[in-house]
């Protein structure tokens, strides 16, 4: 049997397995940064976009208080559900990324996996910055990743992986639909086929993200007094090897200090 869905996050359990290999390097790192860039221990985690959860569990496993946040009701609904299932506790919440509060503040947010890219104006990143510096405690740590476009990296494009967990088999693809440097937006399909012994899921999405080259986001940078630029990295995610921010960087992890 063969079911169409429009939506890849009304399916976050498959959207989230998708991305999960990620998990476990991610959560290191984010403990990495901690230790080695916040001067107070880190005891409050704040996720930006959610999903299904992953990050959330594992960062609450782990020991964390943690409040994650997405706007999308079925993602919250369904890590909500996967914490209880798993006797875990955290705050998860339906909010904009621009627009939100959190009932207690954090030493550390991330926002990770081109999320950020979803908000599509300068006026709504500066807004973003401005919630997450308010839910951070002073001096906290803000670890953002995202691509940037390099000078010569190819407009259209097109990328395509397959995790497998037990029965269920998940084919992620990624494509490039439409792109323009002047309006600084692509849009860009994202193409889940989950199969299980029983069933055939298929979904896509088209969502338009921000362009950004190291320039462009070196200059929302020095618009947000609230933040400052205190390390680079890769998607690698090895804190020995620090990066700078230039027109070479694609994958990028920024780690921004919320000023005093």
């Amino acid at each position: 049997m063969t079911i169409s869905v429009s939506d890849c996050y009304d399916a976050p359990g498959y959207w989230d397995l998708a991305f999960s290999d990620e998990t476990i390097p991610e959560a290191d790192f984010l403990e990495a940064v901690a230790l080695q860039f916040s001067p107070h221990p880190v005891t409050a985690v704040l996720e930006l976009g959610c999903g299904g959860g992953r990050q959330t569990l594992e960062m609450s496993q782990r020991g964390y208080a943690v409040t994650a946040i997405d706007l999308h009701p079925a993602c919250v609904k369904w890590t909500q559900r996967r914490l209880h299932r798993r006797r875990l506790s955290a705050t998860v919440q339906c909010s904009d990324m621009a627009d939100f509060r959190i009932p207690r503040s954090a030493e550390l947010a991330h926002c990770l996996v081109n999320t950020f890219r979803h908000l599509t104006s300068e006026m709504s990143a500066r807004r973003h910055f401005q919630c997450v510096a308010r839910a951070l405690k002073p001096h906290g740590l803000y670890v953002l990743g995202f691509h940037l476009l390099p000078p010569d990296a190819a407009e259209i494009d097109c990328e395509r992986w397959t995790i497998r967990k037990g029965h269920t088999r998940v084919t992620t693809t990624i494509r490039v639909l439409d792109f323009s440097r002047r309006t600084r937006i692509e849009t860009v399909r994202f193409s889940l086929c989950a199969t299980t012994p029983r069933r055939t899921l298929r979904l896509s999405t088209d969502h338009r993200l921000r362009i950004y080259r190291a320039d462009q986001f070196r200059r929302l940078l020095r618009s947000i007094p609230e933040f400052e630029l205190v390390a680079v990295f890769d998607f690698c995610y090895d804190l020995a090897e620090p990066l700078r921010l230039n027109d070479e960087l694609g994958d990028a992890v920024f780690i921004l200090r919320r000023r005093n």
